[in-house]
């Protein structure tokens, strides 16, 4: 029984979410392979090698994954199918897109998001928003998975797999690459960093985001999210919200600055290691989850706390 696990990347670096995909992959028992479909991504292969875990790498360098277009990688994927028991994915924007289309192709069922491996066809997943955890057995003949990354540790980069040419070349002619727009910004990256610091509505403005959230997080070298109530509320860009709805995220420290904790953001980071809430309201639901519940005024609190750091 072999498992193929898609790598993503973006042609130079590969990213941690497939570290974490890896990890999951190993779990479910059997040769692990991975697959790295780009152009000009020798790179990526190169470090594809080195993950732990894994026995194989297989590299479909071609003008047609450029862009790793969901039409055209679902092809590729389910042209590769038939060797494997099992094709992994990340559950991120890009798992999500292909990997459906590779389950229709294939005439099979799908488990989504999950977040342990019981056994090879056995998996945990959670549902009403995190509320409850779904234990699911699997008994289709090519069991397609997406994968939670935050839920698992990255694999180590101490392996040596050989890497193989994937001659397989598809061009579904069904999309074209437009372009894309990168925010660039100096704060790490909000789903990667090992800390978070999130505002929510009792912010009231975005320029209080930026007086009393983002010195803190600078402070912090942390990434800054927000409530999706922020977020509606126009006080910062969609981007930033963390939650059921918006990026899930699980650093070693999360700070929850004036938010209630409704239970589609609780959802998006409830798995974190250490959560610090600072509220006026004892009873909010964010004090049900937090290690730390500081109750006071943000406007008071928050630039006390950035002082002293």
């Amino acid at each position: 029984m072999a498992i193929l696990v898609y790598a993503e990347h973006d042609n130079k670096e590969l990213k941690s979410a497939t570290l974490a995909t890896v990890t999951a992959a190993t779990k479910m028992g059997g040769d692990v392979h991975l697959l790295v479909a780009g152009a000009g991504c020798q790179a990526v292969a190169d470090q594809a090698a080195k993950v732990a875990g894994v026995s194989k790498v297989l590299l479909a360098d071609n003008a047609a994954y450029a862009n790793q277009l969901a039409e055209n990688v679902s092809l590729l994927v389910k042209d590769l199918a038939a060797g494997y028991s099992h094709i992994v994915a990340p559950a991120t924007t890009t798992g999500k897109n292909f990997l459906p289309r590779v389950a229709a192709l294939l005439d099979v069922s799908m488990v989504s998001d999950i977040t342990a491996v019981v056994d090879a066809n056995t998996f945990e997943r959670p549902i009403y928003a995190g509320n409850a955890t779904a234990t699911v057995k699997s008994s289709e003949s090519i069991i397609i998975v997406s994968v939670r990354t935050t839920a698992f540790e990255p694999a180590e980069l101490t392996g040596s797999a050989a890497i193989e040419a994937v001659a397989t070349a598809t061009d579904a002619g069904k999309s074209s690459f437009v372009k894309e727009e990168l925010a660039v910004s100096d704060r790490p990256e909000l789903t990667s960093a090992s800390i978070v610091v999130s505002g929510g509505r009792a912010l009231a403005s975005g320029e209080n985001f930026t007086k009393y959230i983002e010195p803190l997080a600078d402070k912090l070298g942390a990434a800054v999210g927000a409530s999706r109530a922020a977020v509606d509320a126009g006080f910062v860009p969609n981007d930033y919200q963390v939650g059921q709805t918006g990026k899930i995220v699980a650093p070693n420290l999360y700070i929850a600055v004036g938010i209630s904790g409704a239970i589609q953001h609780l959802a998006g980071m409830k798995d974190s290691k250490t959560i610090v809430a600072i509220n006026t309201d004892p009873e909010a639901p964010i004090a049900g989850v937090a290690d730390y519940f500081l109750e006071g005024d943000l406007f008071t609190v928050v630039p006390e706390l950035t002082a002293k750091l």
